[in-house]
């Protein structure tokens, strides 16, 4: 395994989560409540997913008993979060070695069973995990009329040009 294609998913990932939070910043008064509510337990889903496998990635415990909040975050502080996260992921790849992306992390999922991925492997699911979730939410979207971000790895690229 090679590092470089997992630095260049986690760059997409951030990419993609800013362009996602920007939108729905802009457009949130724009959602139904029932909308709204179901846009930021997506996002929430997506952050808390992302919070846990960095925990397991770290070593530490995490205070998660299910993959979502107790008590729903408003938008501007789960943005915030989870820019910061995501900026944890870069910083957190460019510190690893080539090899340690093969090493196992020993974890507990919140089910209770216990569980072991690789390195490179938690850094995958957390990557395609968002990328599932972020089309619900621009799914949403879409459904009141509101254009979501980009989100494609070509769009990326194109951006970046």
């Amino acid at each position: 395994m090679i590092c470089q294609p997992y630095s260049k998913l986690i760059a997409i990932k951030r990419w993609a989560d800013r362009g996602l939070y920007d939108v729905v910043s802009e457009n949130f008064e724009r959602l139904t409540n029932e909308d709204a509510s179901v846009m930021l337990r997506i996002l929430d889903h997506i952050h808390v997913v992302d919070r846990i496998f960095q925990h397991h990635l770290q070593g530490l415990s995490h205070r998660f008993q299910a993959a979502r909040s107790e008590k729903l975050p408003e938008l501007h502080a789960l943005a915030s979060s989870a820019t910061a996260v995501d900026d944890w992921y870069a910083s957190y790849l460019d510190s690893l070695a080539e090899s340690d992306f093969e090493q196992p992390v020993d974890f507990v999922f919140t089910s209770g069973k216990p569980a072991r991925m690789r390195r490179g492997e938690i850094i995958l699911h957390v990557c395609l995990h968002g990328i599932y979730h972020r089309g619900n939410a621009g799914a949403v979207l879409q459904l009141r009329g509101i254009t979501p971000s980009r989100d494609a790895i070509t769009d990326f690229l194109e951006s970046a040009m």
